[in-house]
């Protein structure tokens, strides 16, 4: 039972850094270009492109990045929305939404300044 219980523990530790480095490949693509110059010299680029993470929890106070906002969307009429606790933006901020969330952002610096969480469930 004793040498069961080490192997399993060996295994884990062994097994946890792939998991993690199988999660990060994941997100990664990789694009290879090759060119021909006028010369006759063959030029071949490769580049690894990181994808973020799609599910995010946004807090006030953040930077908004849309790129990793789930189905973000502009709401440019919030009063279709009242019913889902929107109120009209301050001067200089706008609605989007992030998922099932409605993000209030900064439209200059992108912070946020509200966050309605399950506005949209």
């Amino acid at each position: 039972m004793k040498k069961l219980f080490i192997a399993l523990l060996a295994t884990a530790a062994v097994a946890s850094p792939i998991a993690a480095e199988a999660q990060q490949y994941r997100n990664q693509r990789e694009t290879t270009v090759i060119r021909q110059q006028p010369n006759g010299r063959t030029v071949v680029t490769k580049r690894v492109v990181t994808r973020p993470n799609q599910y995010r929890r946004w807090n006030k106070g953040q930077r908004f990045d849309r790129r990793y906002a789930q189905n973000y969307q502009e709401i440019r009429d919030w009063r279709q929305y009242r019913g889902r606790r929107l109120y009209a933006p301050p001067r200089g901020y706008r609605w989007v939404r992030s998922g099932n969330d409605a993000v209030l952002v900064a439209i200059t610096g992108g912070l946020i300044g509200a966050v309605l969480a399950g506005a949209f469930n």
